[in-house]
Order: C-alpha cells, then sequence, then structure tokens
C-alpha cells in the first residue's frame, strides 16, 4: 500500500482515534472498559497541559492505526517513552501498518535521546508478541502490574 501516511496526530484525528481505541478494547476482551470521555482525551493529548502524543497511520483522510505513547521516567534510567498502544484497525492488519507505526515511535524515542522505551503486551496475544520478538524486545516476567482507579 503506497497511500499510508504516518504522521503526528491532530485534534481533529481524536474521534477515529477513540474509535479504534474502542476497537482495541473489544478485542482486549474489555468493551466496557473504555472510560474516557471525548473531551477528556482531546484535552489530555492537545489541551494546555498534553499528557500524551500519537503518531496515526492516515489512508486515504481515514485513521487506520495509531501509536500512542508518553514519557515516564525511571529512577534507574531516567527517561523512557512508554508506548500505551499500538492499533491496528482489524480489516488492515498485515499490511506493514504497525511496522510503520513502530518504527516511527521508536525513532522519535531515539532522536529525543530518551533511555529506551517500554510496553506492555498481554500474554495471550501472541502476533503482537511475535512481532515484538523481531525487534529483539526484551519480556520480563518477575513484574505484576498492580493499579488502583479513584472511580
Amino acid at each position: 500500500m503506497n497511500n499510508i501516511i504516518i504522521r503526528k496526530a491532530e485534534a481533529t484525528d481524536c474521534q477515529q482515534m477513540l474509535e479504534l481505541i474502542k476497537e482495541l478494547a473489544v478485542y482486549e476482551k474489555a468493551p466496557d472498559e473504555v472510560t474516557v470521555t471525548m473531551e477528556e482525551f482531546v484535552d489530555t493529548g492537545f489541551g494546555d497541559a498534553p499528557v500524551w502524543e500519537a503518531f496515526v497511520a492516515d489512508v486515504d483522510d481515514h485513521i487506520v492505526g495509531i501509536s500512542l505513547f508518553y514519557i515516564r521516567y525511571s529512577t534507574w534510567k531516567g527517561r523512557r517513552l512508554y508506548l500505551e498502544d499500538i492499533i491496528v484497525t482489524e480489516h488492515m492488519r498485515g499490511k506493514g501498518i504497525g511496522k510503520l507505526l513502530f518504527d516511527a515511535t521508536w525513532k522519535l524515542c531515539k532522536e529525543r535521546q530518551y533511555s529506551g522505551m517500554a510496553w506492555q503486551v498481554l500474554e495471550w496475544n501472541e502476533p503482537a508478541i511475535n512481532f515484538y520478538q523481531k525487534y529483539g524486545a526484551t519480556f520480563d516476567k518477575e513484574w505484576v502490574n498492580v493499579s488502583l482507579d479513584t472511580f
């Protein structure tokens, strides 16, 4: 596909991005877990104090994939890029779009001289695991995910 454009996300992309996020939630068997509002999503990405950035894969003015990330700080390693999600809509998978998004994100990480990039993958998501193994990613089986919700 020659008409795939990888570019930084813009506020006008948020509606289509949120649709992809909801599609991912269905794939990950958690369709009711997406509770972020459009207003918060736009504000936290493009408001006065943005906390996330993203690349989008644009095909004919339609967003078919995203790489959403932010900066985290490691007391051991310093600034690191945290890759929250790479999502490619189901009918466009297998066309190299995920690789293009991942490569753009990794390139930005290196350009900004962060100490590395980290992310999570579900243990049953073999296509994603196989994809990350091609990059030589390290999988850590010792750490357990922990969270608290405020509502």
